[in-house]
């Protein structure tokens, strides 16, 4: 059985995403909590900042813009998305992040805990 717990991001360091520029990541709940099914992070990306093309083949996400807008690339499809929106990315399906604001954007990301986490990177 799980504890619960409560925690601020202000406490969870944010590391460099992988092949991002000016983009971070933050385990916020995730197995080092307990959290048996699920893993909750949050992404910053400055201005300017970008998550290259990359899908993962099994893992879906569950997005939520909390601050800023951002281009979202969505397989074939290119979407703004902005504070507000939640955004599905299922398994399989290639996906890109660029902020061409001024103001960072910071989203929340929902992926399933899994014994292997695999991204092929596309570009």
């Amino acid at each position: 059985m799980s504890i619960p717990v409560v925690r601020s991001a202000d406490q969870v360091a944010k590391k460099p995403v992988q092949k991002g520029t000016n983009s971070f990541v933050q385990v916020l709940i995730g197995p080092d909590e307990g959290a048996p099914n699920f893993i909750l992070r949050k992404f910053t990306i400055l201005p300017g900042g970008r998550i290259p093309a990359h899908r993962h083949p099994t893992i879906e996400h569950e997005q939520f813009v909390l601050k800023g807008s951002m281009r979202l690339g969505l397989g074939e499809r290119e979407v703004e998305v902005g504070a507000g929106e939640a955004v599905l990315i299922p398994a399989g399906v290639a996906h890109w992040y660029y902020n061409e604001g001024d103001e960072p954007v910071e989203f929340i990301c929902v992926i399933p805990k899994t014994k292997e986490y695999e991204t092929e990177w596309l570009e």
